[in-house]
């Protein structure tokens, strides 16, 4: 029996190296920060020195980071706060975003806001020209992912922040948020793009805990939701010192500043011999089947415009849960998408790119992390071809 784990997209394992520092560093620090006593300032010191660490590691400013529960939260809180709006008016939200943005921002239209969805391509990208065309005077915010959570496709954010910014210049300008989830710790990002307004992380993609994550927000906007004032007003709450130092720690350990990172590249490699080895499965269709188009490889052979550690692919004749409990049978854990919508039967990222119905019925998700080895992908890939020879 294997016990192997190709679902990093969803969560990743802990680093125990991480959890331990951070929880005997926030047992010393155990009041609040908000205390005015001397164990209170000795906890809001700490939390203040891992919030200036983590914003180096961005490479913004310590006041732009606000600690929240997650990359969910953090988007609440940029779109919640449009009800402060006395004038109603529209939100322009990508095909392809997580369910975390896509279904807050469909409830905000029972309070009157137009919700524009901007289709993408054939290969899950979003780009500038579709951004703007859905934009209108009265847009509000526009919501772009990084990355997408199922395929991996690395979507041109900073592209559309310039575009939004030519044409709308000045106040009149829409907000930009993104959500970097599925970027950071991941790819070569710059978090401190000025024309990108806000974003969001998340430490479980990353070897930290659930339950702790970040809204970067290059300008403070009023919150919707109040209480007794922490975080700037922003998220108000007693902070959350052990997860705040462990996000700080992940960053500091995993983030790929450059695209020579060795653990980038390692992955890439890894990642386009498993591709090729999938074209080889007579029934494997890659999704979207253009990827690693020699037009858009780097000099390693690698397609540029998907992340490496996300792989999207069909099985023909084998309904995706039904791949997915064959191989967990045997020690292997992949997913059929994204683990928030995973009861659901729509697919509607591969919709928004014009999937097939029989490709969608039978797509998943493959998704690697740090540790990952060649070998365990070796695994993978012998168990893969002996279930998909049983429904072939």
């Amino acid at each position: 029996m294997n016990n192997l784990y190709f679902d990093w997209a969803a969560a990743s394992p802990f680093d125990d190296d991480i959890l331990n520092t951070a929880l005997d560093l926030s047992k010393k620090a155990f009041a609040n920060p908000s205390s005015v006593h001397k164990a209170g300032l000795y906890a809001k010191e700490i939390l203040q020195e891992y919030r200036e660490r983590t914003a180096a590691c961005l490479g913004v400013p310590g006041n732009t980071i606000y600690y929240t529960s997650g990359g969910t939260e953090s988007s609440h809180l940029i779109l919640v706060s449009l009800l402060l709006r006395p004038a109603k008016g529209s939100i322009v939200v990508s095909s392809i975003e997580h369910p975390a943005v896509k279904e807050q921002a469909s409830m905000l239209t029972h309070c009157g806001w137009d919700v524009l969805t901007v289709p993408s391509d054939s290969n899950g990208i979003i780009t500038s020209e579709a951004v703007l065309s859905k934009i209108r005077d009265d847009t509000a915010l526009v919501c772009v992912m990084a990355v997408n959570n199922e395929t991996g496709a690395i979507q041109p954010v900073n592209e559309i922040a310039q575009a939004i910014n030519s044409v709308y210049p000045g106040k009149k300008k829409p907000k930009f948020h993104v959500d970097a989830v599925q970027a950071a710790g991941k790819i070569p990002f710059s978090f401190c793009d000025p024309l990108i307004d806000s974003l969001c992380i998340s430490a479980h993609k990353i070897g930290g805990p659930r339950g702790i994550g970040i809204l970067c927000m290059k300008a403070r906007q009023e919150p919707f939701l109040r209480g007794g004032g922490q975080e700037n007003g922003i998220r108000s709450g007693t902070e959350n010192l052990f997860g705040a130092i462990a996000l700080c720690l992940a960053l500091e350990k995993y983030s790929v500043k450059t695209e020579l990172d060795e653990r980038f590249t390692v992955q890439k490699n890894m990642t386009s011999s498993f591709i090729r080895e999938l074209r080889n499965i007579p029934s494997c269709t890659i999704i979207p089947a253009s990827r690693q188009d020699p037009l858009y490889c780097d000099a390693s052979g690698y397609d540029t415009r998907f992340s490496p550690w996300i792989i999207q692919a069909a099985f023909e004749g084998i309904p995706s849960e039904v791949l997915v409990r064959s191989l967990s049978e045997k020690g292997l854990y992949i997913s059929t998408g994204s683990a928030c919508s995973s009861r659901k039967l729509s697919r509607p990222v591969l919709e928004a790119m014009n999937v097939s119905r029989e490709h969608i019925a039978s797509a998943v998700r493959f998704s690697f992390g740090y540790t990952t080895k060649e070998s365990e992908v070796s695994i993978l890939l012998d168990n893969l071809k002996d279930v998909v020879k049983i429904f072939s």
